[in-house]
């Protein structure tokens, strides 16, 4: 895909900001089609936030600029969140075991 150089910066062909709201049209779609067919439990939050994750992505990749910066902003912009989930997922694992440490050990005593 060809881009014009300008000397203000590179400008992108407007087909693909029409392509990239279209994505996001048919992905909002989707999303409001979860409650339309009342999915429940695990299922309707997993495509939730998978169809969330997509949009987000899509608005960082085109409308932020980011699928043409260098590899390192990009590390520096998108890792930090990523470790937070990872911390996240530690941390959720790290309550079970609390939780199932209380009721092993104080189970009989009068909180």
């Amino acid at each position: 895909m060809a881009h014009a150089a300008t000397a203000e910066g590179q400008q992108h062909p407007i087909k693909l900001y029409l392509v990239v709201w279209g994505w996001l049209f048919i992905l909002s779609a989707f999303s409001y089609l979860v409650d339309y067919f009342q999915l429940e439990g695990m299922l309707r939050w997993a495509l939730i936030l998978l169809f969330m994750a997509l949009k987000a992505g899509l608005i960082i990749a085109v409308f932020m600029h980011m699928a043409w910066e260098r590899l390192a902003l990009t590390y520096a912009i998108l890792l930090p969140p990523l470790v937070v989930l990872v911390f996240l997922g530690i941390m959720m694992f790290e309550s079970d075991y609390t939780l199932y440490m209380r009721e092993t050990f104080f189970a009989g005593a009068a909180l």
